[in-house]
């Protein structure tokens, strides 16, 4: 019975490559040294929803949860005033 040599140019870990996406980093601390993320900042926000207008997983933006919290309501409150559209527009 013959033994098979392992290429070890190519593992069973390199079949399946994962493309990482790059972080969005959007928090920003005021000058108290608390994090803050304002609703009314519409360009910032709109980075953090995908194109069909679901707001962004932590592991995207690169928030720790208490930060993805506040993003999440910055979002509903855009949405709610009318300054982010709820759903992505067809075009």
């Amino acid at each position: 019975m013959a033994v098979k040599e392992r290429d070890d140019k190519k593992s069973k870990g390199d079949k399946f490559q994962s493309f990482s996406r790059p972080r969005v980093q959007i928090t920003r601390t005021s000058a108290s040294g608390k994090v803050y993320i304002d609703y009314k900042d519409t360009e910032t926000l709109k980075k953090m929803i995908s194109g069909n207008g679901k707001i962004l997983s932590r592991k995207r933006t690169g928030t720790s949860a208490m930060e993805q919290r506040m993003l999440a309501q910055a979002v509903k409150r855009a949405r709610f005033i009318g300054l982010l559209p709820f759903v992505a527009t067809a075009g």
